[in-house]
């Protein structure tokens, strides 16, 4: 009986140790926000994830255009050149395992609405590393476009938490605002977009 306990104990400790290892490999090599991203975007796929749209206070709030970012080829993008639209903004980085989750559908969102000459979608990269958000970007062959914070961002940008996703209607007015990851490529989300 004791011999058992013993041998059950070592196995116990075998068991964990496989498992921390496994996820320091993981951690170490980058991989872990690769792992949990793709997990996330199979969880959004079932839609149970959707984003909730009714007002919240943070809405009907006047978006402040002001600010300057940095695409992936270099190029100043002005956020002033998006009033008189509607925006979809998404804040990420490419470290946040659930902002690489909803992206796939962001994109395919995106691709659905590419038509659409007054809506526009602004990927906003925030990794302290331009090179980052840009190598994350490049690896993937997502349609919207992306452009990194290089400049700062502005008061009306500023979150708590990511993924965070805002939506400015043509009117320069905060009509959507959630912090968190979603599943945006629905019906009833497109039909929001194009009613602003």
């Amino acid at each position: 009986m004791e011999e058992k306990k013993k041998m059950d104990w070592k196995k116990e400790i075998k068991s964990w140790g496989l498992i921390l290892a496994f996820f320091a490999f993981l951690y170490f090599t980058g991989l872990l926000p690769v792992v949990q991203g793709a997990i996330q975007s199979v969880l959004l796929s079932t839609g149970l994830i959707q984003p909730k749209l009714e007002r919240v206070d943070l809405t009907d709030q006047n978006f402040d255009y002001s600010g300057q970012f940095q695409d992936f080829d270099g190029n100043r993008i002005n956020l002033s050149d998006y009033k008189g639209k509607t925006v979809f903004i998404n804040l990420w980085a490419s470290w946040c395992g659930p902002c690489r989750a909803e992206m796939p559908h962001i994109s395919e969102l995106y691709k659905s609405l590419e038509d659409e000459k007054d809506i526009e979608f602004l990927m906003i990269g925030l990794d302290n590393d331009f090179e980052k958000s840009k190598g994350l970007i490049e690896s993937k062959t997502w349609a919207f476009p992306a452009v990194h914070a290089s400049f700062g961002i502005n008061k009306s940008l500023q979150s708590e938490s990511i993924p965070t996703t805002l939506v400015v209607n043509s009117e320069g007015k905060i009509v959507f605002y959630q912090e968190g990851m979603s599943n945006f490529n629905t019906d009833e989300f497109r039909d929001f977009l194009i009613s602003q």
